[in-house]
């Protein structure tokens, strides 16, 4: 009898060897640096498991491997109304890392569809809490307001939620329209005023010369003769003639003494 299981023992251990041999393989698990692994005994939460080589019982224990890297969700367009009644096509994407793998597990099925379906929602209560204007002048500032928003409410999933972009807004086309005619007149009213700054302060700084060149004895002589070298200058076909005005209010005088004995 004992012979006989002392044989059976010879025939079974090699058996015995490469199923022993086959349930440490397939225990062993290598984990990279950008995983985690979430480990269940029995169903139950044991632990995490960090980057290397783990052992994983088969049948007795299971684990999930999550990726901690950053990921992408591309929100779909949506069409938002705006707060002052605007309707606009709406593009955002979210950048997200998993910052606690037992959490993204244990409090959550599918945290992945969980985050595309609330950053949907939270895109049009954000966009519709404010109006068309601010939409377009202060995206960053809406962009940040979901951010915030998003982080608060996947915090106790393990998500941590590193930033969002409104990718896209498209418009109507009439609106389009209505919004190019309402700043091309906005630039057209900048330049009337600037024009008429330009006017005013060149009035001035004629008004400052002229009172400059009548305070100075020969001044006007000066400058007409300084306009007259930068005619001279140029290729032209004009002609001036100068006339001292010595002589011109001579002939003034002489009209007038003229005048007064002819009337007398």
């Amino acid at each position: 009898m004992i012979t006989t299981l002392i044989m059976v023992l010879v025939f079974l251990s090699p058996i015995i060897l490469i199923i022993l041999l086959g349930i440490l393989i397939s225990s062993i698990k290598i984990i990279n640096e950008y995983e985690r692994g979430v480990k269940f005994t029995l169903g139950r939460y044991v632990g995490l498991m960090s980057p290397g080589i783990r052992l994983v019982l088969p049948i007795i224990q299971t684990w999930r491997r999550i990726d901690i890297r950053t990921k992408v969700v591309d929100v779909p367009k949506q069409d938002i109304m705006t707060k002052d009644n605007v309707s606009a096509l709406v593009n955002a994407v979210v950048y997200y890392n998993v910052s606690h793998a037992d959490k993204a597990v244990l409090q959550v099925i599918d945290y992945d569809f969980a985050i595309r379906q609330i950053s949907q929602t939270t895109m049009r209560e954000v966009i519709g809490e404010v109006d068309l204007d601010e939409l377009l002048s202060k995206r960053d500032k809406t962009a940040k307001r979901m951010r915030e928003i998003l982080d608060e409410f996947t915090d106790p999933w393990g998500i941590s939620v590193e930033s969002v972009e409104l990718k896209e807004i498209i418009l109507p086309e009439s609106l389009i329209r209505i919004i190019s005619q309402e700043a091309e007149a906005e630039r057209e009213k900048r330049a009337i005023i600037l024009r008429a700054q330009g006017e005013m302060e060149s009035a001035k700084n004629l008004r400052k010369a002229a009172e400059e060149l009548t305070s100075v004895a020969g001044g006007i002589h000066l400058r007409t003769l300084q306009t007259i070298h930068t005619l001279s200058t140029e290729k032209s076909k004009t002609r001036l003639i100068a006339v001292p005005s010595e002589l011109l209010s001579q002939a003034n005088v002489k009209i007038m003494d003229l005048a007064k004995k002819l009337f007398k």
